[in-house]
């Protein structure tokens, strides 16, 4: 039987280097923050970058409404949502133009104090790593609540205790992982009422159903997805890791029954749709308030070339936070 020609690391734009590590082939456009001011007349959201963990030199890039709702007499504090991006572990940066402008929509019509993280990528940097930056950032964020001379845009616009962790793709699964991970430690006066999955990226060794039916999906086909967790796990470990599949790791997913509300939103098309919605089944036999949005076209990451898409997923947001 002749070997398939399809190459993997060239359909994810990367190439492989002697030391383990990728050298990566996308040049995408960056942006900068704003700063601490508007640059231009009606300009709705500004934004700052922040290095949070000197020692890991890991940064955070808040934005922020320029024009807060009122609430009668008073002008009302707004939600933080700690967003996660998505790339596969290995790709992008929230300074990527697409990022940015994605995370300025957001901020602004949620409308919503964005904490994006800068989150580190494999596999120069594997899997717990990027839970560990998620956790930083969300840490990072409970001093400023506590430090009088904490920054001054979270003290005077956000609401700590209204938080929210919203990720994309591998970005949903950070998001998943950090939130078990802080259910363990002190976040007063901070307080995590919901998470959104965005097409959560999860696996397992066993091949799904939509996996099979959806294995030269020209977006996100099987080859590509098992060189990413490749990348991404710990050397060592297969697909069946917790990190890769949770729903194998019972005491994990009993840990699940103590998350807040979550919202998870998949598309049909995508091959990782049946984990996903054995994952919303889970999580609402644990006793989790779950709203499903699952739509029975589009593909993985659809919302990204998709304005119609990309509209209804910040729709969704918007309605749940």
């Amino acid at each position: 039987m002749a070997s398939s020609q399809f190459d993997a690391y060239e359909h994810l734009n990367i190439s492989l280097n002697k030391d383990g590590s990728v050298a990566r082939l996308l040049d995408l456009p960056k942006m900068q923050a704003t700063g601490e001011t508007e640059l231009y007349p009606g300009q709705t959201v500004v934004s700052k970058d922040v290095t949070h963990n000197p020692s890991k030199k890991t940064w955070i890039r808040i934005f922020r409404p320029t024009k807060m709702p009122s609430n009668d007499k008073s002008v009302a504090r707004l939600p933080i949502l700690f967003f996660f991006h998505g790339g596969g572990w290995i790709h992008f940066s929230v300074a990527d133009a697409m990022m940015h402008e994605s995370c300025n929509k957001l901020a602004s019509e949620v409308p919503a104090i964005f904490v994006a993280v800068e989150f580190c990528l494999a596999p120069e940097n594997r899997l717990p790593a990027q839970y560990d930056d998620a956790v930083d950032a969300i840490e990072w964020v409970r001093k400023q609540a506590l430090d009088q001379r904490g920054d001054q845009w979270l003290k005077s616009y956000a609401d700590f205790s209204r938080c929210y962790l919203y990720g994309v793709s591998c970005g949903a699964n950070i998001a998943f992982n950090a939130a078990l991970r802080v259910l363990d430690d002190e976040l007063k006066p901070l307080k995590i009422v919901g998470l959104i999955m965005n097409q959560p990226f999860i696996g397992g060794k066993q091949r799904s159903k939509s996996e099979l039916r959806l294995a030269t999906d020209p977006y996100f086909p099987l080859p590509a997805t098992d060189l990413l967790w490749e990348l991404a796990l710990p050397q060592g470990t297969d697909r069946d890791h917790r990190f890769c599949n949770p729903l194998a790791d019972k005491a994990l997913m009993d840990k699940t029954k103590l998350l807040g509300r979550c919202l998870v939103i998949g598309f049909g098309g995508d091959p990782l749709i049946e984990r996903q919605q054995d994952l919303v089944q889970t999580l609402v036999l644990k006793g989790v308030r779950v709203e499903a949005r699952f739509d029975d076209a589009g593909f993985h990451m659809v919302d990204m070339i998709d304005t119609r898409r990309a509209a209804a997923i910040l729709n969704f947001v918007k309605e749940f936070v």
